[in-house]
């Protein structure tokens, strides 16, 4: 008889480990030429890689060309209940996707942060680049203002006072005070005007998890946000299911 032969080990998932490994050696952030001399790996290769992990969300593409952690990232290291409840949640966020022909986007308050857990997008409904994250922009986007909305005024001021407010838009709102005083009551839906990306907007209701608070965002245009509030509805009608789907223990 034939010596056994070793596991089957397909390569590029070994390669593309390597390449999350590299990146969260740097600071969490690198360019491409820099991951592909470090991994010895060809630059196409590295390329085709670096566009499967961010499109997956295990990467994020910064303006500059550089990659950083993403948002995936997160969820494998939050523990099993958070992981098992966002599977729960993901066939209301896919029919939220579907009804409103819209990326999206599940935030939760996490140890102190905010982070995006999940997005849900499609080729109709494709998501905005996050050129910025949400730990650098809660102040700028509606999932970052609803969830510190929802917030303890202790909780809040600790998450203000260790997060500059950028400016990102015209539009951003980068005075504390005036920040404090157009948070969304913990209840209410909260609005992005293009605070985060010019052209851009978006709604965020908020949801309840096993261990705190969390927002469901969706992408619309400037046009559409100014209209009669059909999306609002959906996007309150989902948020209720996906609360419910987050706090099944």
């Amino acid at each position: 008889m034939g010596e056994q032969s070793g596991p089957t080990l397909i390569q590029s998932v070994q390669r593309a480990l390597r390449l999350l490994e590299v990146v969260a050696e740097r600071d969490g952030r690198a360019p491409a030429k820099e991951l592909a001399r470090a991994t010895g790996l060809p630059l196409p290769t590295t390329y085709h890689l670096l566009r499967t992990l961010t499109h997956e969300g295990y990467l994020q593409r910064l303006d500059d060309g550089s990659y950083v952690l993403g948002h995936r990232i997160d969820v494998v290291r939050s523990h099993g209940t958070a992981a098992r409840g966002v599977a729960r949640a993901r066939p209301a966020l896919e029919w939220l996707r579907d009804e409103l022909c819209s990326a999206v986007y599940l935030a939760r308050h996490v140890d102190g942060e905010i982070v995006v857990v999940e997005i849900i997008d499609s080729p109709r409904a494709p998501r905005i680049d996050l050129w910025v994250g949400i730990h650098h922009a809660a102040h700028a986007t509606a999932l970052g203002k609803s969830i510190l909305g929802q917030l303890t005024a202790a909780d809040r001021e600790d998450y203000l006072a260790r997060h500059p407010l950028h400016d990102l838009t015209p539009r951003t709102v980068v005075d504390r005070r005036r920040l404090r005083d157009r948070l969304p009551a913990p209840d209410a839906l909260a609005v992005d005007d293009e605070e985060y990306a010019v052209g851009v907007c978006c709604l965020a209701a908020p949801v309840t998890t096993v261990d705190g608070v969390g927002a469901l965002g969706v992408v619309t245009s400037p046009g559409a946000l100014r209209r009669p509030d059909v999306p609002r509805q959906t996007l309150r009608a989902c948020a209720a299911r996906v609360s419910r789907a987050l706090t099944i223990e």
